[in-house]
Protein backbone atom coordinates (compact mmCIF):
# COMPACT_ATOMS: atom_id res chain seq x y z
CA UNK A 1 0.00 0.00 0.00
CA UNK A 2 1.38 3.22 -1.11
CA UNK A 3 2.23 5.58 2.22
CA UNK A 4 -0.17 8.69 2.07
CA UNK A 5 2.22 10.61 3.79
CA UNK A 6 4.78 13.51 2.25
CA UNK A 7 7.93 13.20 4.44
CA UNK A 8 9.66 16.34 4.63
CA UNK A 9 12.74 16.43 3.15
CA UNK A 10 15.94 17.82 5.43
CA UNK A 11 15.55 21.29 3.41
CA UNK A 12 11.86 21.62 3.75
CA UNK A 13 11.78 19.77 7.47
CA UNK A 14 11.21 23.04 10.26
CA UNK A 15 13.56 23.99 12.72
CA UNK A 16 13.15 24.71 16.21
CA UNK A 17 15.65 27.88 16.96
CA UNK A 18 17.96 26.43 14.46
CA UNK A 19 18.13 22.62 15.39
CA UNK A 20 16.25 19.81 14.61
CA UNK A 21 12.37 18.90 16.53
CA UNK A 22 13.03 16.60 19.85
CA UNK A 23 11.75 12.95 18.43
CA UNK A 24 9.65 12.48 20.97
CA UNK A 25 7.42 9.96 18.63
CA UNK A 26 10.68 8.46 18.42
CA UNK A 27 11.33 7.45 22.15
CA UNK A 28 7.57 6.91 22.74
CA UNK A 29 8.51 2.91 23.67
CA UNK A 30 10.92 4.33 26.46
CA UNK A 31 7.81 6.31 28.18
CA UNK A 32 6.00 4.13 28.04
CA UNK A 33 7.78 1.28 29.15
CA UNK A 34 8.92 3.98 32.31
CA UNK A 35 5.00 4.35 32.78
CA UNK A 36 4.23 1.35 33.33
CA UNK A 37 7.10 0.44 35.68
CA UNK A 38 6.13 2.60 38.11
CA UNK A 39 2.50 1.82 37.67
CA UNK A 40 4.02 -1.65 38.28
CA UNK A 41 5.59 -0.73 41.26
CA UNK A 42 2.99 0.76 42.41
CA UNK A 43 0.56 -2.25 42.12
CA UNK A 44 3.36 -4.94 43.59
CA UNK A 45 3.04 -2.27 46.66
CA UNK A 46 -0.77 -2.28 46.47
CA UNK A 47 -0.49 -6.09 46.86
CA UNK A 48 1.87 -6.04 50.02
CA UNK A 49 0.40 -3.03 51.67
CA UNK A 50 -2.87 -2.44 50.88
CA UNK A 51 -4.35 0.31 50.50
CA UNK A 52 -5.13 2.58 53.67
CA UNK A 53 -8.27 4.39 54.18
CA UNK A 54 -9.27 7.60 56.15
CA UNK A 55 -11.94 7.07 58.85
CA UNK A 56 -13.10 10.13 56.69
CA UNK A 57 -14.29 7.18 54.39
CA UNK A 58 -14.28 4.08 56.63
CA UNK A 59 -15.61 4.96 59.72
CA UNK A 60 -13.93 5.50 62.87
CA UNK A 61 -13.19 7.23 65.64
CA UNK A 62 -10.94 10.86 66.23
CA UNK A 63 -9.19 12.05 69.41
CA UNK A 64 -7.15 15.39 69.81
CA UNK A 65 -4.87 16.20 72.08
CA UNK A 66 -2.67 19.40 72.97
CA UNK A 67 0.61 19.29 74.48
CA UNK A 68 3.88 21.51 75.28
CA UNK A 69 7.21 20.43 73.86
CA UNK A 70 8.61 20.62 77.57
CA UNK A 71 10.07 16.47 76.62
CA UNK A 72 10.65 15.14 74.04
CA UNK A 73 8.76 11.69 72.94
CA UNK A 74 8.30 9.24 70.40
CA UNK A 75 5.27 8.84 68.42
CA UNK A 76 6.11 5.16 68.13
CA UNK A 77 6.31 4.76 71.85
CA UNK A 78 3.07 6.83 72.34
CA UNK A 79 1.22 5.11 69.75
CA UNK A 80 1.75 1.64 71.21
CA UNK A 81 1.23 2.59 74.89
CA UNK A 82 -3.03 4.15 73.24
CA UNK A 83 -2.82 0.55 71.59
CA UNK A 84 -2.50 -1.22 74.62
CA UNK A 85 -5.68 0.51 75.87
CA UNK A 86 -7.82 0.32 73.04
CA UNK A 87 -9.34 -2.90 71.32
CA UNK A 88 -9.91 -0.61 68.12
CA UNK A 89 -6.55 -0.43 65.74
CA UNK A 90 -4.96 2.53 65.92
CA UNK A 91 -5.05 3.59 62.17
CA UNK A 92 -2.84 6.74 62.11
CA UNK A 93 -0.86 8.73 64.40
CA UNK A 94 0.16 12.74 64.13
CA UNK A 95 1.71 15.37 65.23
CA UNK A 96 0.82 18.43 63.68
CA UNK A 97 0.97 22.30 64.94
CA UNK A 98 -2.04 24.94 65.41
CA UNK A 99 -0.74 28.00 64.29
CA UNK A 100 -3.90 30.00 64.77
CA UNK A 101 -3.93 29.08 68.96
CA UNK A 102 -0.28 28.62 68.87
CA UNK A 103 -0.37 25.29 70.19
CA UNK A 104 1.03 21.16 69.35
CA UNK A 105 -1.46 19.16 68.47
CA UNK A 106 -1.55 15.28 68.77
CA UNK A 107 -4.33 13.76 66.41
CA UNK A 108 -5.39 9.54 66.93
CA UNK A 109 -7.96 8.18 64.47
CA UNK A 110 -8.84 4.60 65.68
CA UNK A 111 -10.73 2.44 62.96
CA UNK A 112 -14.14 0.51 63.85
CA UNK A 113 -17.72 1.55 64.10
CA UNK A 114 -17.90 1.85 67.79
CA UNK A 115 -17.80 5.20 69.45
CA UNK A 116 -15.02 5.99 71.36
CA UNK A 117 -16.73 5.40 75.18
CA UNK A 118 -16.29 8.21 77.87
CA UNK A 119 -14.68 5.51 79.93
CA UNK A 120 -11.53 4.38 77.08
CA UNK A 121 -11.29 7.69 76.44
CA UNK A 122 -10.75 8.58 79.76
CA UNK A 123 -8.51 6.01 80.17
CA UNK A 124 -6.57 7.09 77.09
CA UNK A 125 -6.22 10.32 78.33
CA UNK A 126 -5.03 9.34 82.24
CA UNK A 127 -2.40 6.40 80.31
CA UNK A 128 -0.73 9.41 78.33
CA UNK A 129 -1.09 11.73 81.00
CA UNK A 130 0.88 9.26 83.73
CA UNK A 131 3.62 8.03 80.77
CA UNK A 132 4.57 11.98 79.88
CA UNK A 133 3.81 14.28 82.62
CA UNK A 134 5.86 17.16 81.57
CA UNK A 135 3.96 17.65 78.34
CA UNK A 136 0.34 18.18 80.02
CA UNK A 137 -1.44 16.55 77.45
CA UNK A 138 -4.80 17.89 77.52
CA UNK A 139 -8.07 16.76 75.55
CA UNK A 140 -9.22 18.90 73.27
CA UNK A 141 -11.47 16.87 70.84
CA UNK A 142 -13.28 13.31 70.81
CA UNK A 143 -15.47 12.36 67.31
CA UNK A 144 -16.19 10.06 65.35
CA UNK A 145 -17.14 8.99 61.36
CA UNK A 146 -19.85 6.65 60.76
CA UNK A 147 -18.93 3.70 58.34
CA UNK A 148 -22.14 4.61 55.84
CA UNK A 149 -21.65 8.29 55.92
CA UNK A 150 -17.74 7.38 54.52
CA UNK A 151 -18.68 5.41 52.19
CA UNK A 152 -20.89 7.88 50.61
CA UNK A 153 -18.73 10.83 50.98
CA UNK A 154 -15.77 8.68 49.22
CA UNK A 155 -18.60 7.63 46.68
CA UNK A 156 -19.55 11.51 45.53
CA UNK A 157 -15.82 12.47 45.44
CA UNK A 158 -15.42 9.49 43.09
CA UNK A 159 -18.73 10.55 40.93
CA UNK A 160 -17.21 14.06 41.36
CA UNK A 161 -13.51 13.21 39.44
CA UNK A 162 -15.66 11.00 37.02
CA UNK A 163 -17.74 14.37 35.99
CA UNK A 164 -14.88 16.54 35.57
CA UNK A 165 -13.44 13.83 33.55
CA UNK A 166 -16.36 13.01 30.97
CA UNK A 167 -16.18 17.01 30.61
CA UNK A 168 -12.55 17.11 29.88
CA UNK A 169 -13.31 14.67 27.26
CA UNK A 170 -15.86 16.45 25.94
CA UNK A 171 -14.06 19.94 25.64
CA UNK A 172 -11.02 18.33 23.89
CA UNK A 173 -13.86 16.62 21.31
CA UNK A 174 -14.56 19.76 20.25
CA UNK A 175 -12.33 22.08 20.59
CA UNK A 176 -9.79 19.74 17.98
CA UNK A 177 -12.64 18.28 15.97
CA UNK A 178 -9.87 19.07 12.81
CA UNK A 179 -7.32 16.74 13.73
CA UNK A 180 -9.88 14.04 15.48
CA UNK A 181 -11.32 15.83 18.44
CA UNK A 182 -12.63 12.28 20.16
CA UNK A 183 -9.24 10.33 19.79
CA UNK A 184 -7.64 13.49 21.19
CA UNK A 185 -9.98 13.37 23.89
CA UNK A 186 -10.00 10.03 24.79
CA UNK A 187 -6.06 9.73 25.03
CA UNK A 188 -6.34 13.06 26.70
CA UNK A 189 -8.21 11.08 29.20
CA UNK A 190 -5.92 7.92 29.39
CA UNK A 191 -3.24 10.52 30.20
CA UNK A 192 -5.43 11.94 33.05
CA UNK A 193 -5.73 8.34 34.53
CA UNK A 194 -2.13 7.54 34.24
CA UNK A 195 -1.52 11.26 36.29
CA UNK A 196 -4.24 9.77 39.04
CA UNK A 197 -2.68 6.62 39.01
CA UNK A 198 0.88 7.96 39.80
CA UNK A 199 -0.55 10.05 42.89
CA UNK A 200 -2.55 6.74 43.98
CA UNK A 201 0.56 4.39 44.17
CA UNK A 202 2.67 7.55 45.79
CA UNK A 203 -0.10 7.27 48.85
CA UNK A 204 0.49 3.40 48.54
CA UNK A 205 3.85 3.28 48.14
CA UNK A 206 4.39 5.43 51.44
CA UNK A 207 2.01 4.62 53.32
CA UNK A 208 -0.57 7.58 53.29
CA UNK A 209 -4.02 7.24 54.13
CA UNK A 210 -6.58 8.17 51.42
CA UNK A 211 -8.57 10.85 52.30
CA UNK A 212 -10.22 14.48 51.27
CA UNK A 213 -6.99 15.90 50.38
CA UNK A 214 -6.19 13.05 47.62
CA UNK A 215 -9.33 13.83 46.49
CA UNK A 216 -8.63 17.75 46.02
CA UNK A 217 -5.21 16.75 44.98
CA UNK A 218 -6.84 14.49 42.17
CA UNK A 219 -9.08 17.17 40.84
CA UNK A 220 -6.56 19.71 40.54
CA UNK A 221 -4.06 17.61 38.75
CA UNK A 222 -7.16 16.61 36.47
CA UNK A 223 -7.35 20.84 35.66
CA UNK A 224 -3.78 21.01 35.50
CA UNK A 225 -2.57 17.66 33.40
CA UNK A 226 -5.60 18.92 30.61
CA UNK A 227 -4.46 22.42 30.49
CA UNK A 228 -1.08 20.97 29.54
CA UNK A 229 -2.55 18.38 26.77
CA UNK A 230 -4.51 21.22 25.51
CA UNK A 231 -1.59 23.58 25.01
CA UNK A 232 0.55 20.47 23.52
CA UNK A 233 -3.26 19.82 20.76
CA UNK A 234 -3.40 23.70 20.22
CA UNK A 235 0.11 23.63 18.72
CA UNK A 236 -0.38 20.57 16.86
CA UNK A 237 -3.56 21.99 15.20
CA UNK A 238 -1.40 25.25 14.41
CA UNK A 239 1.44 23.27 13.09
CA UNK A 240 -0.66 20.72 11.00
CA UNK A 241 -2.47 24.01 9.20
CA UNK A 242 0.76 25.27 8.47
CA UNK A 243 2.66 22.13 6.84
CA UNK A 244 0.03 21.15 5.28
CA UNK A 245 -2.77 18.03 6.07
CA UNK A 246 -0.31 15.74 3.97
CA UNK A 247 2.88 15.95 6.26
CA UNK A 248 3.48 12.86 8.26
CA UNK A 249 1.78 13.51 11.69
CA UNK A 250 4.85 12.56 13.66
CA UNK A 251 6.87 14.98 12.48
CA UNK A 252 4.12 17.45 12.90
CA UNK A 253 3.47 16.33 16.44
CA UNK A 254 7.80 16.33 17.04
CA UNK A 255 7.58 19.91 15.56
CA UNK A 256 4.73 21.18 17.68
CA UNK A 257 5.87 19.47 21.34
CA UNK A 258 9.26 20.49 20.31
CA UNK A 259 7.91 24.68 20.32
CA UNK A 260 5.96 24.14 23.24
CA UNK A 261 8.00 22.19 25.45
CA UNK A 262 9.99 25.20 26.69
CA UNK A 263 6.90 26.76 28.00
CA UNK A 264 5.29 23.52 29.93
CA UNK A 265 8.21 22.89 31.87
CA UNK A 266 8.98 26.33 32.77
CA UNK A 267 5.55 26.82 33.58
CA UNK A 268 5.78 23.58 35.77
CA UNK A 269 8.81 24.77 37.46
CA UNK A 270 7.16 27.56 38.48
CA UNK A 271 4.07 25.72 40.08
CA UNK A 272 6.02 23.15 41.48
CA UNK A 273 8.31 25.98 43.02
CA UNK A 274 5.43 27.61 45.04
CA UNK A 275 4.35 24.03 46.31
CA UNK A 276 7.57 23.18 47.41
CA UNK A 277 7.92 26.41 49.21
CA UNK A 278 4.54 25.32 50.91
CA UNK A 279 5.67 22.35 51.76
CA UNK A 280 8.61 23.22 53.27
CA UNK A 281 6.74 25.99 55.78
CA UNK A 282 4.40 22.83 56.53
CA UNK A 283 7.82 20.69 57.19
CA UNK A 284 9.02 23.16 59.38
CA UNK A 285 5.90 23.93 61.28
CA UNK A 286 4.79 20.38 61.71
CA UNK A 287 1.64 21.02 59.69
CA UNK A 288 0.20 17.44 58.53
CA UNK A 289 -2.41 18.26 56.85
CA UNK A 290 -0.53 20.95 54.40
CA UNK A 291 2.44 18.44 53.97
CA UNK A 292 -0.37 15.76 52.86
CA UNK A 293 -1.70 17.85 50.49
CA UNK A 294 1.57 19.51 49.29
CA UNK A 295 3.79 16.97 48.72
CA UNK A 296 1.19 14.65 46.04
CA UNK A 297 0.72 17.58 44.39
CA UNK A 298 4.28 18.13 43.29
CA UNK A 299 4.02 14.33 42.02
CA UNK A 300 0.84 15.45 40.35
CA UNK A 301 2.40 18.76 38.64
CA UNK A 302 5.51 16.34 37.56
CA UNK A 303 3.59 13.39 36.15
CA UNK A 304 0.91 16.10 34.44
CA UNK A 305 3.69 17.69 32.41
CA UNK A 306 5.44 14.31 31.76
CA UNK A 307 2.01 12.73 30.38
CA UNK A 308 0.98 15.70 28.17
CA UNK A 309 4.18 15.76 26.50
CA UNK A 310 4.99 12.17 26.95
CA UNK A 311 1.75 10.20 27.10
CA UNK A 312 -1.33 11.41 25.26
CA UNK A 313 0.63 13.09 22.37
CA UNK A 314 2.53 9.98 21.33
CA UNK A 315 -0.56 7.61 22.05
CA UNK A 316 -2.86 10.05 19.58
CA UNK A 317 -0.02 9.30 16.76
CA UNK A 318 0.10 6.20 16.84
CA UNK A 319 -3.32 6.16 16.82
CA UNK A 320 -3.60 8.38 14.30
CA UNK A 321 -0.79 6.66 11.80
CA UNK A 322 -2.95 3.77 12.40
CA UNK A 323 -6.23 5.11 11.49
CA UNK A 324 -4.67 6.77 8.10
CA UNK A 325 -3.17 3.15 7.54
CA UNK A 326 -6.37 1.01 7.47
CA UNK A 327 -7.96 3.30 5.56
Amino acid sequence: MANNFVRLTDEEKLLVKGKPAKDFIGHRKIFFILSLAIIGIGLICNFIFGTTLDIQFTGGSMIKYSYTETKDFKLDDLKALVQKVTPDDVVTFSDSKDMVNNKNVLTVQFSGTDTITTKLQKSITKSIQDKFPENNFVLEQNSSVDATMGFSFLLKCLFAVAIAAVLMVLYVTIRFKKIGGLSAGVFGLVALFHDIAIIYFFYVIFRMPIDSSFMAVALMILGYSLNDTVVVYDRVREERKRLGYKADIKDVFNVAATKVMRRTIITSITTIAAVVIVYIVAFIYNLDSVKAFALPMIVGLVSGCYSSLCIAGPLWVVWKKRETKDK
